[in-house]
C-alpha cells in the first residue's frame, strides 16, 4: 500500500527531488509551497500542489486535516547565508516562525513523523573535520541559527507531545535529477556549481570567488558536495527509524572540494574557460565544512551513489544546458 506525505517547499530544489523520489516509488504526495522561490514546473505530474503559505493558519489546518499523513517533510525556508547576515532578524523570524507554526499544527493534527531539512551551517567553524553529529552547535550565521532553533523545537515537541523527528543536516546540495526532469533554478542563483556553469556557458560575465586566503590547500573554501538525489534517498531511509525514536544525522560525501576545484571541473567537462575573479571573504563562510556521515550509514545503510564531483557537475550541466531559462522553459515558472 502506498504511503501519503505532505512536503512543504516541495516546489523548491531539494524538495522537488524528494517529491520525484516519492512518486517514483508510488507514494501519494501533497506539496504546500507559496512559490516565492519554488516553481510549479518543479512539481511533477502525480503530486498535488497547494499554492499557499504555512503562515495561512486556516489553509495549513485544512491541509493537515485532510489526513492521515505518514510523515511531513519540511523544506520551506529562506536559505541564503549571505542574505541572513544582512537581515538576521528577518531570517530568524521567517524560518523559525513558519517552522514553529508547522510543528504546532502537526502536533494538533496527530502527525507522528516529521523530517526537517536542516543544515551544516549549524556548526559554524567547527574546528575539526570531518564534522560529526557530536560537534558543538555554534551557528556562524542567522540562517544556521534559525535551523538550530527548529531542531530544539522538535526536541521539545518529541519530549512533550511524542512527535518523532529526523533532522537531516545537509552539507552542500548539488547536481540535478539523473533522468533530467528536475534541476536547480534560483532567482538570483546563489549556489556555486550553477554559477560556475553559467559563466562557462557565457550566461554571466564571471564567477566571484569569495576569499583565496583561507587555511586550505588552494586558499579557497572547502565544501562537501552531496548529490541532491542522494539527499532524497536519505529522507526515505530515516522514516522507519522514527517508529521508535527521533534522530539527527549529518549528510555529506566526507570529502572536501574547493571553489577552484569546482571551477576546474566545470572548465574541463565543458571544454570552456570559466571567467572568475577573486574578492574578499564573505561574512558567515567557514573555511571548511566536511561531513562525517557514518551514523546514518550504520543506521540505515545509506551511501551516496553519485558522490564524485564529475557526476555531480555533469548532471547539473545537463539540466542547465537543456533549460537555459530554468523552469520557465517547462511551464512558465
Amino acid at each position: 500500500m502506498s504511503a501519503r506525505y505532505l512536503v512543504t517547499g516541495g516546489a523548491g530544489y531539494v524538495g522537488s527531488h524528494l517529491v520525484a523520489t516519492l512518486l517514483d516509488r508510488g507514494d501519494q504526495v501533497v506539496v504546500l509551497d507559496d512559490l516565492s522561490t519554488g516553481h510549479r514546473g518543479a512539481v511533477l505530474p502525480g503530486a498535488t500542489l497547494v499554492a499557499g503559505t504555512i503562515n495561512d493558519a486556516a489553509l495549513l489546518d485544512s491541509v493537515l486535516a485532510d489526513g492521515p499523513w505518514d510523515a511531513v517533510f519540511h523544506f520551506a525556508s529562506l536559505s541564503i547565508v549571505g542574505d541572513s547576515m544582512r537581515d538576521p532578524l528577518g531570517y530568524l523570524a521567517t524560518n523559525s516562525g513558519t517552522g514553529l507554526r508547522l510543528i504546532d499544527a502537526c502536533v494538533r493534527h496527530a502527525v507522528r513523523k516529521f523530517v526537517l531539512s536542516s543544515t551544516a551551517a549549524l556548526f559554524g567553524s567547527a574546528g575539526s573535520e570531518p564534522i560529526s553529529e557530536d560537534a558543538a552547535i555554534d551557528p556562524g550565521s542567522p540562517y544556521g541559527e534559525s535551523k538550530a532553533m527548529l531542531e530544539r523545537a522538535l526536541y521539545w515537541a518529541g519530549m512533550v507531545h511524542g512527535l518523532r523527528s529526523a533532522c537531516l543536516r545537509y552539507f552542500n546540495a548539488a547536481g540535478a535529477d539523473i533522468a533530467g526532469r528536475l534541476g536547480e533554478d534560483h532567482t538570483p542563483e546563489s549556489h556555486l556549481i550553477p554559477l560556475v556553469i553559467d559563466a562557462a556557458l557565457g550566461r554571466r560575465a564571471e564567477v566571484t570567488v569569495f576569499g583565496n586566503d583561507y587555511p586550505t590547500p588552494d586558499g579557497t573554501c572547502l565544501r562537501d558536495y552531496v548529490h541532491v538525489a542522494d539527499l532524497a534517498d536519505a529522507h526515505l531511509r530515516v522514516l522507519p527509524l522514527l517508529d521508535s525514536a527521533s534522530v539527527r544525522f549529518n549528510l555529506g560525501n566526507g570529502q572536501g572540494t574547493s571553489v577552484l576545484q569546482v571551477i576546474g571541473a566545470v572548465g574541463r567537462l565543458s571544454c570552456r574557460s570559466v571567467p572568475h575573479r577573486i574578492a574578499g571573504r564573505r561574512a558567515g563562510d567557514p573555511a571548511v565544512l566536511i561531513a562525517a556521515s557514518a551514523r546514518i550509514t550504520q543506521a540505515t545503510g545509506w551511501q551516496p551513489r553519485f558522490s564524485d564531483l564529475d557526476t555531480i557537475v555533469r548532471s547539473a550541466m545537463a539540466w542547465r544546458d537543456a533549460h537555459p531559462h530554468g523552469y520557465r522553459t517547462v511551464s512558465g515558472g
